[in-house]
């Protein structure tokens, strides 16, 4: 499909250019000569070719296009390159925008239209006041990079919000198994360190009860007191608080893993940053492992830095080797497969990044990943210094080498004048004007302000510079950059909340209806009569302009400053249309044109809006299921737990507190093998019956690490005046709308704090600007107005929800 979209757009110019050149020659009986043809032909041929491979090649792409059309415009007739010389030309820069970096980008813009522009000096010198070919050339070349820019960053956008649903769907099959092996490796302990021991300690103190009879008590008080801190173990292990780490953190395990290389001889340096357990903290963790095991097998002892850096974009893991102390013996040389270096890319693949690794200048190794960081962007090569001023270099060259036949062929002195051209006057307005798109983002209204202003001058250049040419035109491109904006400012307003300072803006019918209703027979009279009424000029500007405005104040603005510098120009002109008739045109126009934009942005806010609606509800869909999927498994092990290990130990306790020591040590053996049959039954995967079970405050941690693993920064933290035991209902209402705000969290860090005092529970979340949305809201309203609670939003993304502690009544009892 690619390579028949890469090649039907060339062989469309071509038919376009054969209409305008020779096509039309031929149509008012002017047929071309050979040799014209033939060199039209082979330019096209060449343009065709180049065009399609753009994609491999855009910038060599660029520059064959740009060289074939103007050579060929030499000898050839006036239009026969025009087609190929602009759309061509437009549509190499518009694919170096999408396929290259902005850098580079803006780069073959600025070079083209200094190469064009010092072309034309040395064609034509300073003579031509107009100059308006060459803006509109310059227009044209940034439209189409700008345009390749959008398209390139919503590709990126798109192909990042792919990348974090995969990464979300990726995490949602691992929680539930990561649980598992939390509890299992915990459980495993317990029974290691705990019942073990209280195994062992009795078994010994019967065998020397008739020696050592004092042994006795010791190993009953050793039971008792084991028996209730395994108690208190397991109730850990079956609810972990949300703010505790039950399992070491990827540092933790970064950290442990260098400790275990210096103590085989390694001289290992490093600095590792806190990272999100994931999968982006096993494939770091797995790279640094290969990258050690490798120096370790061919430069042991050599000085090595592990360097780990966690972004909001990017996670950069580099290992670096010297070279091996003189003298060292490679051991392990011979012991690696051969298939490192492709695990070691396979890796970085997996979780979406890039490696490279190779020698370094001192005779060492590195080993160099980029991951994702907090947001799962997409991640870019790197580009080198070197590699930007070659860049540059290329770039000076081409654009210098016009000037080569001004200074060494041509002697004659250019003609100047005292004027300046309006060439020269449209360039700095267009430049101004891109000045202001490039800070919309920033500073929207400033922006908007300076292109409303800057459009007030066009009609002054033109006066100034003796413009002759087409008296619209300068103005339609004054009013291009302007709709431009106002389309991404209402893309802006749609796509999301209203911006800060922005008031709610009515539409239009609201507006009017709030209107004084027109009073008496005045207001029918003249129509009703059959009269047609003369309407005065600012009533047929109302007519005109309010239509299209769904926000007034900014477009009516727009349409004025516009509609203004239009009636100047053409009044500045000279015209036989009368003044009414000129100002209600550039109205109109300027009216439709805005519209347009407006529309157009709105359209592109509300399926933006949609799409980012419809990812959010799958990650929290995911998030969900993720987490009641590991919530099962936790009850599944901790219901085992009860009905075997608990209630052994339990009675373990009892029988050492009445100072039975056979019958305790028996009762420690049950609960031992209880604690192995429940943990054979979990590394079998013997899931029992299908428990679904709500999840309750209790899971908050599961969530937590769900959130954080999908890239979103998210902290809980407890108090200690949370009591034990909830309300069911609360429990629930409380957990859920836990879930529903952390789920509107975005890429800045987020904090949900949960306190409670005699009768509240509160639940206090910050940094979650969306909590303000009418469906996040709605939500978090029906969870608590359900039980008695309160919900307050405040600045900078804070909301707080209050929940009673005595449930409402009936509550129970529909929850059992």
């Amino acid at each position: 499909m690619k390579r028949t979209d890469d090649r039907l757009l060339p062989v469309l110019l071509i038919c376009a250019q054969a209409v305008v050149w020779p096509g039309a020659a031929l149509v008012r009986g002017a047929v071309p000569p050979a040799s014209a043809l033939l060199v039209a032909a082979l330019v096209a041929g060449v343009v065709t070719a180049a065009l399609a491979l753009r994609r491999a090649r855009p910038v060599t792409t660029l520059v064959v296009v740009a060289a074939a059309c103007a050579l060929g415009a030499g000898p050839l007739p006036t239009g026969a390159t025009a087609v190929l010389g602009t759309a061509g030309v437009a549509l190499a820069l518009f694919t170096v925008a999408t396929e290259r970096d902005a850098f580079t980008a803006v780069l073959c813009v600025v070079a083209l239209a200094a190469w064009q522009l010092l072309y034309n000096l040395s064609l034509h010198g300073l003579s031509d006041h107009d100059g308006l070919d060459l803006v509109l050339t310059s227009v044209l070349y940034a439209a189409a990079c700008g345009a390749g820019l959008l398209v390139r960053r919503a590709r990126r956008a798109r192909k990042a919000a792919e990348r974090l649903l995969r990464r979300a769907e990726s995490e949602r099959h691992r929680l539930p198994a990561v649980e598992r092996r939390r509890m299992e490796r915990e459980l495993h302990d317990v029974s290691a360190h705990h019942l073990t021991a209280v195994v062992v300690t009795a078994g010994a103190a019967l065998g020397l009860r008739d020696r050592r009879p004092e042994l006795a008590a010791e190993a009953l008080e050793f039971a008792a007191e084991t028996g209730r801190e395994v108690t208190r173990a397991l109730g850990a292990v079956r609810a972990p608080a949300p703010s505790r780490e039950d399992t070491p953190s990827p540092e933790e395990r970064l950290l442990d893993l260098v400790a275990g290389f210096r103590r085989l001889d390694q001289r290992v340096d490093c600095e590792i940053d806190p990272l999100p357990d994931g999968t982006v903290a096993d494939a770091a963790y797995g790279i640094v492992r290969e990258a050690l095991t490798n120096v370790a097998r061919h430069a042991p002892g050599a000085d090595t830095r592990v360097r780990v850096r966690y972004g909001d974009t990017r996670t950069d893991v580099r290992v670096t080797s010297a070279p091996p102390p003189p003298g060292a013996v490679a051991h392990g040389a011979g012991l690696g497969g051969g298939r490192g270096q492709a695990f070691l890319r396979s890796r970085a693949r997996e979780a979406g990044g890039t490696l490279t690794s190779g020698p370094t200048a001192a005779g060492g190794w590195d080993v160099h990943a980029v991951l994702p960081g907090r947001t799962a962007a997409l991640v870019e090569r790197s580009v080198p210094r070197s590699y930007r001023l070659a860049q540059l270099t290329a770039a000076v060259g081409l654009v210098v080498q016009p000037l080569l036949p001004l200074l060494v062929i041509r002697a004659e002195e250019m003609p100047s004048g005292g004027r300046v051209s309006a060439g020269v006057l449209f360039a700095l307005l267009v430049a101004a004007q891109a000045v202001a798109l490039l800070w919309l983002r920033r500073a929207p209204r400033a922006a908007l302000g300076i292109l409303f202003g800057l459009a007030l001058l066009w009609p002054v250049a033109m006066a100034t510079g003796g413009y002759t040419g087409p008296v619209v035109l300068p103005p339609a491109l004054s009013l291009l950059a302007t709709c431009a904006a106002l389309a991404a400012d209402a893309a802006g307003t749609a796509a999301g909340p209203s911006r800060a300072g922005n008031r709610p803006r009515l539409p239009l019918r609201a507006r009017t209806a709030a209107g004084p209703p027109a009073a008496g027979p005045s207001a029918a009279g003249p129509c009703a009569a059959g009269v047609r009424p003369r309407l005065p000029l600012p009533a047929l500007l109302a007519l005109l302009t309010l239509p299209a405005f769904p926000a007034f104040p900014l477009a009516a603005v727009a349409v004025a400053a516009h509609a203004a510098a239009a009636t100047a120009a053409v009044l500045d002109r000279g015209t036989t249309v009368p003044v009414w008739a000129v100002v209600a045109g550039t109205t109109a126009a300027a009216s439709l044109a805005v519209a347009a934009a407006r529309r157009a942005g709105v359209l592109r806010g509300r399926r933006d809006r949609a799409a980012r609606s419809t990812r959010e509800e799958r990650l929290a869909a995911w998030t969900e299921e993720a987490v009641r999927d590991a919530w099962a498994e936790r009850r599944r092990i901790a219901a085992g737990l009860e009905t075997t290990v608990l209630s052994r130990t339990g009675d373990m306790v009892a029988e050492a507190e009445a100072g039975r020591l056979d019958v305790t040590a028996e009762r420690a053996r049950e609960a031992l093998a209880a604690m192995r049959a429940l943990l054979d039954a979990v590394r079998e995967g013997e899931t029992g019956p299908d428990l679904r079970p709500q999840p309750t405050l209790q899971a908050l941690d599961l969530l937590a690490h769900q959130l954080r693993a999908t890239g979103r920064d998210v902290e809980i933290r407890l108090t200690g005046r949370i009591p034990e035991r909830l309300p069911t209902a609360v429990d629930l209402a409380a957990y859920h709308a836990a879930e529903t705000v952390l789920a509107a969290v975005g890429e800045e860090p987020a904090v949900l704090e949960l306190d409670a005092d005699d009768d509240r529970l509160t639940l206090t979340a910050t940094g979650v600007p969306r909590a303000a949305d009418p469906g996040v809201r709605e939500r978090l309203t029906t969870r608590v107005t359900a039980l008695g609670g309160t919900l307050t939003t405040g600045p900078r993304g804070t909301v707080r929800l209050r929940l009673p502690l005595a449930a409402a009544p009936g509550d129970e009892k529909r929850e059992r």
